[in-house]
């Protein structure tokens, strides 16, 4: 079966729900490319942890935007946004499909909504916001950050990364990301300009894959990875340094607890991300059809096409 159209596929779903897999078999039955819209699996460095897809799944088809900076360095959705709008152009160029999938809404939001242009933030602001949610915890901090910027309550400030963006934006600019998202430039892909689907993840069954993951993981030498890491002496702070199951391991790299601790806890930090990512994805990517955990690539295909006729 073909599409009867060839625009951009975007799927998007909470980790370990299987929509890499899913990406990697639509993109060969559709000549197409597997473009990373994950903010972890963008770092060098991260394969395991991050679960990325592995060299046998990379050589079945092109793969792009996986493990192309440096974890000494920042990346932001402006960084992604830039690079995929590249891609979307060389890809056409190509007579690609584009299959653009990962689990970072935020990354979905911006292509399909539109990013407003806050201006760089100094390091240094965003270093001492990262600070005192820390020092304070996330309770104390959001309730601060109301205090400061009423209008974050629009936000999903359940979200520490994003508390922490509004927390920043307003301390630099002085105006609430809500003041600046009144002015964001139009989409990169509109409504009629992309076939969108996300993985719809049962929470009991995908715990469980969670967990058998990790243990993989634990299986496969990702404590190499995290040895390997811990040479570079990076900044806690950076943002490849926060990548799920990364700070536990490193606590037992350090001698602090046991590995069988660390494991406990990332698949803790695991399922709380989870969580995160299907309240964003229900919350803010509501309008977007659902498709089952391990549903076949041809059942998939036929969702997009129906979708893809009903909204051309």
């Amino acid at each position: 079966m073909a599409l009867s159209v060839q625009r951009p596929i975007l799927i998007a779903g909470p980790t370990a729900s299987g929509k890499s897999a899913l990406a990697i078999s639509i993109a060969t039955r559709l000549n197409g490319w597997v473009i990373n819209a994950d903010s972890m699996q963008v770092y060098s460095g991260w394969h395991a942890l991050t679960a990325r897809p592995d060299p046998a799944d990379e050589a079945k088809v092109p793969h792009r935007l996986y493990g192309v900076v440096d974890p000494g360095h920042r990346y932001s959705v402006g960084n992604w946004l830039r690079n995929i709008t590249s891609l979307l152009e060389e890809a056409r160029g190509a007579g690609v499909v584009p299959v653009i999938v990962g689990g970072t809404g935020l990354y979905f939001t911006a292509l399909t909504r539109g990013l407003s242009n806050i201006p760089a933030i100094p390091d240094a602001i965003r270093d001492a916001a990262e600070a005192r949610l820390a020092k304070d915890g996330a309770d104390v901090f959001r309730r601060d950050l109301l205090d400061f910027d009423p209008a974050a309550a629009t936000l999903d400030i359940v979200n520490p990364r994003r508390m922490i963006r509004a927390w920043e934006v307003m301390e630099a600019t002085g105006r609430s990301l809500t003041d600046w998202a009144r002015e964001t430039p139009p989409p990169l892909l509109k409504r009629k300009d992309a076939l969108r689907l996300v993985v719809d993840a049962e929470r009991d069954r995908l715990n469980e894959r969670i967990e058998e993951r990790f243990d993989r993981m634990i299986e496969a030498g990702v404590m190499d990875e995290v040895a390997a890491m811990a040479t570079r002496h990076l900044d806690p702070s950076l943002p490849s340094m926060k990548a799920v199951g990364a700070p536990p391991l490193m606590a037992h790299l350090r001698g602090e607890i046991s590995l069988e601790q660390a494991a406990t806890q990332a698949k803790t930090d695991t399922r709380r991300y989870a969580k995160r990512q299907r309240t964003w994805l229900r919350n803010q990517m509501s309008e977007w059809p659902r498709i089952a955990m391990n549903a076949p690539a041809e059942d998939v295909i036929a969702t997009m096409v129906q979708s893809g006729a009903e909204s051309a």
